[in-house]
């Protein structure tokens, strides 16, 4: 008898065969995450469980199936997955690490250009019939040339980022590594964010971290979006401490705040920065094979390693580099 999964959304067809061959395949397919209550129901009776970074793994989901045997997250982060609650029940939990570095490091630098030159703002002037023609001061926006790109966070998706720097001509420090993250807020021109999100680092761009930045600087988070107090960041934004944001998360998705929604200077990008057909084929067949390696007896490919989870930065203990020290105090 095939051991029994539940997938909580649809995946690639070809990885989806290959899932079939082995398993009994329980999928939901609802337009939407899985609702709670539905998810608590049909664990039951499964050995795995393949889940999506917007379904809560808690004691009580886990509880449901005695004979769980993985949880396997469709994602780099598992703030979703109760770790502790899944250790000890002996039940292993992997991510999907390393397979999306190219996708979100390309992505990074996408939303940089788009805010730095206004890409964004000035297709939105030419939708509503706002543009007048060519005018010597209109629309101006930042060169990256010889400018200095400040990473905060050294694991493998900001040393993506950093190693594309040059090919605009523009400087990359790291935070903690390079000089104190005090200092890179004060002498950055572009900031980054590539940390997980722990208890150490939410919040950590609150008022006073907006506000030690350079007033032309631009703020980019292709992260977590409660890395940013974002009651702090409209507040930069609006006094104009900071000449502009550019975000792939948010605090509370999927809603986003109608200040930030309202504000010309503010790109807003629906959590797409490891969307391409390529990338998550990718991350549904890693965890596929993790699902397939622990029914099978054998290790997973990717687990969540006890130092990572304390850490929260999800690496796997081949490749530690991960989150930063020194973060400013949360209010």
């Amino acid at each position: 008898m095939k051991p029994a999964v539940l997938l909580t959304h649809r995946i690639p067809s070809v990885v989806m065969s290959r899932l079939e061959a082995s398993c009994e395949v329980d999928l939901y397919d609802g337009p939407d995450a899985i609702p709670a209550e539905e998810l608590t129901r049909r664990i039951a009776g499964k050995q795995a469980l393949i889940a999506m970074l917007t379904d809560r793994v808690g004691a009580d989901v886990m509880d449901g199936a005695p004979g769980l045997k993985i949880v396997a997250n469709v994602a780099v982060g598992y703030e979703n997955v109760d770790i502790p609650a899944a250790r000890s029940r002996g039940i292993v939990v992997t991510n999907t690490p390393d397979v999306l570095t190219g996708a979100i490091a390309e992505f990074t630098w996408g939303l940089i250009l788009a805010i730095a030159r206004r890409i964004a703002e000035g297709d939105r002037v030419i939708r509503r019939g706002g543009w007048k023609g060519w005018a010597l001061d209109f629309m101006l926006g930042m060169e990256l040339q010889g400018k200095q790109l400040g990473l905060v966070g050294r694991g493998r998706i900001g040393q993506a980022v950093a190693a594309k720097a040059p090919a605009f001509g523009m400087s990359a420090v790291f935070a903690n590594d390079d000089m104190s993250l005090d200092e890179l807020l004060v002498t950055s021109d572009v900031i980054s964010v590539h940390v997980p999100l722990t208890a150490e680092t939410r919040h950590m761009f609150d008022r006073r971290a907006f506000a030690r930045m350079k007033r032309s600087a631009l703020f980019v988070n292709t992260a977590r979006g409660a890395v940013v107090d974002e009651a702090a960041l409209e507040w930069a934004l609006r006094e104009r401490l900071i000449a502009g944001a550019a975000l792939d998360v948010f605090e509370h998705e999927p809603h986003v705040g109608e200040a930030l929604r309202s504000m010309e200077h503010v790109l807003l990008v629906p959590h797409l920065g490891s969307a391409t057909r390529e990338t998550r084929t990718a991350m549904a067949s890693l965890a596929v094979r993790n699902v397939l390696a622990v029914l099978a007896g054998e290790p997973p490919v990717t687990p969540v390693t006890k130092r990572g989870a304390e850490r929260g930065d999800g690496v796997p203990a081949s490749d530690e580099p991960g989150g930063v020290q020194g973060a400013p105090p949360t209010k």
